[in-house]
């Protein structure tokens, strides 16, 4: 019986200085419990009163790997409470190839703008934070704004090995066939590189970007999340509680203000 190589991921998604998470820094993501009961007490008692006057630029929101536009219902409510408009992305499930998720989230984007008649925000959680800061570098006449949570722009690789076992699954079932899948290029061929690049190239400095990270963070190594280029904000969050955590929430809304 012939053993199926597991897949690799290319060495540049993990530069020299970054690591994985330790096996044991998934605990921490328990905190997602509390975090998501924060913001239903928060949710509860925060009912405006009156209609919120509705803010100028609209926000459209992307979500991580392995999650959809449902898992940011949320931050969606904390921004339409706050006055914003906001937009899904259109991701149902972020497995694919993320350089087709790029070209599929322009699509939206350019139709969000269209329809509002002016640049919108992105704000995006983990791997959806770096397509949309690939999408801002290529198009910044559609941005006016970018916030990210937890994205690890600056080594993808270093990730829980968790993670990694995900990736691995996935490249397993495109290799079998089934499409819409990351594949093997998207991991550690000319694909990888090309998005590893486009979420890397230079933004405008005028354009406001605030990186969001929690040193608690089990899934990617916190310090992948300090890119250059952003205003870096520190949160008390598991990674995948910055989805839910309404103390996130707040910064999110501060960046945007």
């Amino acid at each position: 019986m012939t053993a199926v190589a597991v897949t690799r991921a290319a060495p540049f998604l993990r530069p020299d200085g970054f690591v994985r998470p330790p096996l044991a820094a998934l605990a921490r993501e328990v905190s997602v419990v509390a975090e998501s009961l924060r913001y239903a007490t928060r949710g509860a008692a925060h009912a405006p009163l009156r209609p919120t006057p509705r803010r100028a630029a609209p926000v459209v929101l992307v979500p991580g790997f392995f999650a959809g536009d449902l898992t940011l219902g949320a931050l969606n409510r904390s921004l339409r409470d706050a006055g914003f408009r906001t937009y899904r992305s259109g991701i149902g499930l972020n497995v694919g190839c993320t350089l087709a998720a790029v070209d599929a989230l322009e699509q939206r984007l350019e139709g969000v703008v269209q329809r509002r008649g002016g640049p919108a925000y992105l704000v995006g959680h983990s791997l959806g934070g770096m397509l949309a800061r690939g999408l801002a570098s290529r198009r910044p006449d559609l941005v006016v704004g970018l916030v990210t949570l937890g994205s690890p722009m600056l080594a993808p690789g270093a990730h829980h090995l968790s993670l990694a076992a995900g990736v691995d699954l996935l490249v397993r079932l495109s290799r079998a066939g089934l499409p819409g899948l990351m594949a093997e290029e998207c991991v550690a061929g000319d694909c990888a590189r090309e998005s590893f690049d486009t979420s890397r190239a230079p933004i405008d400095d005028a354009l406001p970007f605030t990186s969001v990270f929690s040193r608690r963070d089990g899934v990617v190594d916190w310090r992948a999340c300090l890119d250059p280029q952003a205003r870096a904000v520190e949160v008390t969050a598991s990674h995948v509680g910055m989805a839910v955590d309404p103390r996130v929430h707040a910064a999110v809304l501060r960046a945007l203000d």
